[in-house]
């Protein structure tokens, strides 16, 4: 990768280009909606949305009307990207933001500016609202060190991959989820890091935010009395940092992925019960230790 270097407020060059806003939309209050956002998308030519239905109720609200307003969402990414930073080269500032938050965090907005940097296109921030923060700073867990995991996979052999592969980390652990498979994340949680520290935010910025704080089972004992509604960010407690050490020190450590499955084959574990043993020593899926394998 060679080395590039973007000074967003410094007089633009003659090239013609547009720049790429990245604008924070609110979660759920509509006056978290900053002033240089609402500049930001009266003044650019395009907006890129996730949903043009949803984007359109929040431009209305705020009395902006811009030239054209655009679809761009994880099924068509692959042809109206590079569409959409056609229209950037020819000179158009293009603004693109999610439902709600920070756009490029779990949506394809990262795809977007992985194509603009390419192209040599000025990225810009415009902040703002994000609603795994605002679950962190409130939960009462450490936040001098914490972990974006986003949403979990939808199997449940890639679920507990994932989840092992942060087994050891001693930061604080963030997921988002929603209403319809929040127990059984949790269920998940618990099968993979014991009955941790969890801390349940939902409708964050509404009429009706809640926190729920306590054991991962005493939070599924109230998801029983209370049945899931909304959107959740499922903040976790890391692991402690004796834990984190005794990890990284594991006896395993300096064996390559073969010479882990062969040590527990020796012990007279069959090829696939050696292949998840080494999968759960390391944190990862039994998936990966077959890739690694053939």
């Amino acid at each position: 990768m060679s080395l590039t270097r973007q000074s967003s407020f410094q007089e633009q060059s003659n090239d013609g280009k547009g720049s790429l806003y990245l604008v924070a939309t609110p979660i759920g209050n509509l006056e978290d909606m900053t002033f240089r956002a609402i500049r930001t998308l009266k003044e650019c030519d395009i907006i890129a949305a996730e949903d043009t239905r949803q984007t359109r109720k929040l431009l209305t609200h705020f009395e902006i009307s811009p030239q054209m307003l655009f679809s761009y969402h994880e099924h068509n990414k692959a042809a109206s990207g590079p569409e959409l930073i056609r229209y950037i080269i020819e000179g158009k500032n293009l603004a693109i933001v999610s439902d709600a938050g920070l756009p490029a965090i779990s949506d394809p907005g990262a795809d977007l500016v992985k194509l603009a940097i390419e192209e040599g296109i000025s990225v810009i921030p415009i902040p703002g609202a994000n609603a795994a923060l605002s679950s962190l700073i409130a939960s009462g867990l450490p936040t001098d060190r914490f972990t974006f995991i986003g949403f979990l996979p939808r199997e449940r052999k890639d679920v507990e991959g994932v989840l092992q592969s942060f087994r050891a980390s001693q930061g604080t652990l963030l997921f988002y989820e929603s209403p319809h498979r929040v127990i059984k994340t949790l269920n998940a949680i618990l099968n993979v890091y014991g009955n941790r520290h969890v801390v349940l935010a939902r409708e964050l910025t509404k009429r009706y935010e809640e926190f729920v704080r306590g054991s991962v089972v005493e939070c599924l004992e109230y998801l029983q009395e209370h049945p899931p509604l909304g959107e959740y960010c499922l903040v976790v407690e890391g692991t402690s940092w004796q834990e984190e050490q005794e990890q990284l020190a594991a006896w395993w450590q300096n064996l390559t992925v073969e010479e882990h499955v062969a040590h527990y084959e020796a012990e007279g574990h069959p090829r696939k019960e050696a292949m998840k043993k080494t999968a759960g020593d390391r944190g990862v899926s039994k998936r990966d230790i077959y890739n690694t394998l053939i």
